[in-house]
């Protein structure tokens, strides 16, 4: 249950200024001036419907709530909270102490078999583990290194014997670990790894070998220091064949901290965020592990050499390793959600207490927020972030149904791996321009490390570029999606082709699905009312969204129909000539995945005030998107420039709408002061403005206020 106790804008103009008056010091400005400052310091409430902020944050919790309530009550603990200010290695050593904490209080177990003193609960496991970013991001990734990567490698890659032998240590910390996947030369193409793991018959042990520098394991979390244990990606070579990328549990240092014979290492050093996590390189050289240290549920090989899968497709066998682990990207896509709304909560209760400039009023200055420019910063970055809350708890509910069990075929697999790879890159990519906007809406506040926008940032960056670069997941998403576009004519004729590009053209787009009116200029529907009621419609919403998304796919298969017929070198080229497109077709894709899902959670809100005002928020997401890429809806005949000009006018109107909402919609995110902790939205801004308002009032009233200049010369 959201703790509306400790929202720091209260709703009553009277007690916030009693809060004010017992924490500024008395002054005789402050006594004469009390009675005469009746305006509300977080801008104007609303007059129309209202937020039940209560039961919007149950909501926005998801299908976890509980696991994240406990989970942010951690989170909001000291001792698990980023000193500012530390270095390096102090940072580094206070998170591993708070790992050594949390694997105390058993909340690293959820996810593990109950065979090992695990509950199995992978949704709860994840929900609880995104939260952790509030405390420090440090921390939340060291812990997904350790148990989210590392351990989950064993765990999904091993079998029960692997399980029994390593999952325990790793539970307790007692065994540091680092998941060696990425190289110095291949990061995001893990196919194309240079780590060999070539198997001796003789010895029955497989010989790790990193060939050159290139194949260098690199940016490793805990392998600078910490890190006893690792689970090494390797090229699996037996009898002269290599049998592709599988994965090996291997010792790494002594009791003593030393690495062990033909292992080597570099320390990756200071970083531009992160700092607390000591990444590092790893080398092998002529490395040997037991052949029962191959993780092998998916892969094996018999004491004589003899490779044996259960997947006789190598393609296929990759990918499902692989997709064993995407648990890396479902938490960064809510780490990335809960890190923008905390910023939004900052920069937006900021925005409502500090005032700067006279507008309507000779006496009082404006809040931020009551600028139609300051909205436009913030609001939109807001619905944004509400439709990632949304598309997050369904992600996380078809992730939790892949890997309980409850809905695992091939087909659940590949849409799972499909949406992480369209929502991670959205939602990281958002929160590092909503951490920056509200940085900057914060002025020279929002600067200060006290503040936390900045360090947020920082540490956010490469969000971008774990469990993969975001361009690259969206190229993959865009591949599926041409996959699925080809299958439809599998073996369809020429007619059938024909028949279905013709369907794709603008004027089938207007009449097939009732976009042609919006095509239309204003003029010929008679009013601009008329025109703004099309777009606020959400099937209206929904067909030009779903239309882009289509039409690019389809443009995009026509282009690439004759690459089968190509040689490599031109087929790899025209591949290239549309690259860009493809990405920007995925993105599209994720926009849309977003937007129902923010449909659907509207439909389940009972409360009718909130109902409403979350419709607003909802329609400023949509529309925004399409004005956002109204480039492309003006080229290829979807709007016409004045209705073009009306979806910027309609979003205009939304945001005044949803200004006095504004602090209702952050507090709904149940953040209190233990996990902002940011001193310009603890209250501490409003105490200054209250302040500075008593002692002006007080010179008025007793007629000692200097008469301004301009006013003497009239």
């Amino acid at each position: 249950m959201v703790d509306t106790a400790s929202r720091t804008t209260k709703n009553d103009a009277k007690a916030r200024d009693a809060k004010a008056d017992a924490t500024v010091p008395a002054t005789p400005a402050r006594e004469a001036a009390a009675a005469p400052i009746p305006a509300p310091a977080a801008g104007p409430r609303p007059a129309g419907p209202r937020i039940d902020v209560e039961s919007l944050g149950r909501q926005l919790l998801g299908t976890w709530g509980e696991a994240r309530l406990e989970a942010r009550t951690r989170a909001g603990q000291p001792d698990l909270q980023r000193i500012e200010g530390q270095t390096m290695d102090e940072h580094r050593e206070r998170v591993l102490g708070q790992l050594k904490i949390l694997a105390d209080q058993g909340a690293v177990h959820r996810a593990f078999p109950k065979s090992v003193g695990g509950h199995e609960d992978h949704g709860g496991n994840i929900a609880g583990f995104e939260e952790l970013v509030l405390a420090d991001p440090s921390l939340q990734i060291k812990a997904g290194v350790q148990w989210g990567l590392f351990g989950a490698a064993v765990l999904h890659l091993g079998t029960e014997y692997h399980h029994e032998t390593y999952l325990p240590d790793i539970m307790s910390l007692k065994v540091p670990g680092a998941f060696a996947m990425t190289e110095t030369g291949h990061g995001s193409d893990v196919a194309a790894i240079g780590t060999t793991a070539t198997y001796d018959e003789k010895k029955q042990q497989f010989v790790i070998d990193t060939p050159f520098r290139g194949a260098w394991k690199d940016y490793l979390g805990n392998a600078a220091v910490h890190g006893t244990a690792a689970v090494v990606f390797a090229q699996l070579i037996t009898k002269g064949v290599n049998h592709g990328v599988h994965a090996f549990y291997v010792p790494l240092r002594n009791a003593k901290g030393g690495f062990l014979k033909g292992i080597g290492g570099e320390d990756d050093g200071l970083k531009g965020g992160l700092n607390g996590i000591d990444n590092g390189r790893l080398h092998f050289t002529n490395v040997r592990v037991p052949r029962e240290n191959l993780l092998n549920r998916y892969g094996s090989v018999a004491e004589d050499g003899t490779y044996s899968s259960s997947i006789s497709s190598p393609g296929r066998r990759f990918f499902t390793m692989l997709g064993t682990l995407v648990q890396g990207r479902v938490s960064l896509d809510g780490a990335a959600t809960a890190a923008s709304a905390a910023a939004l909560a900052i920069a937006v209760t900021y925005g409502n207490q500090r005032r700067q400039f006279n507008a309507a009023s000779e006496t009082d200055e404006e809040v931020l927020l009551d600028y139609q420019r300051h909205q436009r910063r913030l609001l939109p970055k807001l619905a944004t972030t509400y439709a990632q809350f949304f598309a997050h708890d369904e992600f996380l509910v078809k992730f939790d149904a892949v890997f309980s069990g409850e809905a695992d075929t091939d087909d659940d697999r590949q849409d799972l791996e499909t949406i992480a790879a369209s929502l991670k890159p959205l939602s990281t990519w958002h929160a590092l321009e909503t951490l920056q906007e509200a940085r900057e809406a914060c002025g020279g506040s929002g600067f200060l490390a006290e503040n936390r926008l900045v360090g947020l940032r920082q540490d956010l960056d490469v969000y971008v570029t774990f469990e993969g670069d975001n361009n690259v997941l969206l190229q993959l998403v865009a591949k599926r999606l041409l996959t699925d576009y080809s299958k439809q004519f599998a073996k369809a004729d020429v007619g059938a082709m024909a028949r279905y590009v013709v369907s794709q053209t603008a004027e089938r787009a207007y009449h097939g699905t009732g976009l042609r009116r919006l095509g239309q200029n204003i003029a010929d529907l008679g009013s601009t009312a008329r025109s703004v009621a099309e777009l606020r419609d959400a099937d209206t919403q929904r067909s030009m969204l779903t239309d882009r998304v289509e039409t690019m796919i389809a443009d995009i298969a026509g282009r690439l129909r004759e690459a089968r017929k190509l040689s490599k070198v031109e087929g790899a080229a025209l591949f290239n000539r549309n690259q860009n497109e493809l990405i920007e077709a995925a993105r599209a894709h994720a926009e849309l995945l977003q937007w129902e899902a923010f449909t659907r959670g509207l439909a389940k809100v009972t409360d009718p005030g909130t109902k409403q005002v979350l419709t607003w928020v909802r329609d400023l997401f949509g529309l925004g998107l399409i004005e956002q890429h109204a480039a492309w809806y003006l080229i290829n005949g979807r709007l016409s420039p004045k209705r073009a000009q009306s979806v910027t006018a309609y979003i205009d109107r939304l945001i005044e709408r949803l200004r006095p909402h504004a602090q209702d919609l952050v507090d709904a995110f149940g953040y209190g002061p233990e996990h902002l902790r940011a001193k310009i939205a603890s209250g501490a801004e409003q105490e200054r403005q209250d302040e500075a308002r008593a002692y002006y009032a007080a010179k008025r009233a007793d007629g000692t206020l200097p008469v301004p200049e301009k006013s003497k010369k009239r």
